[in-house]
């Protein structure tokens, strides 16, 4: 994909939503440049490190029921003596 961007009185410039799609970047999210040899730049996406914060609540799937510990303890049990 080629692109041409204009710079604004500013300095800024606006990214195409076909940029940002093709980023994968949506408001609010990080984007680096590095600055190369000859007076190229190359722009990605920073992605978030990962953190627990970020896994809690991951395998979550909407609509299903929520199980105690008791529960998920007495299916490990079951599983783990071949009763599933």
């Amino acid at each position: 994909m080629h692109c041409v961007l204009t710079v604004t009185a500013k300095g800024q410039v606006t990214l195409r939503k076909e940029v940002l799609d093709h980023l994968g970047v949506a408001p609010g999210d990080k984007i680096a440049v590095d600055l190369l040899p000859s007076g190229q730049a190359q722009v990605r996406a920073v992605r978030p490190a990962a953190s627990i914060e970020g896994f809690i609540g991951c395998l979550e799937q909407p609509g299903t029921p929520r199980h105690s510990i008791d529960e998920i303890n007495q299916a490990i049990a079951e599983g783990w003596a071949g009763r599933s």
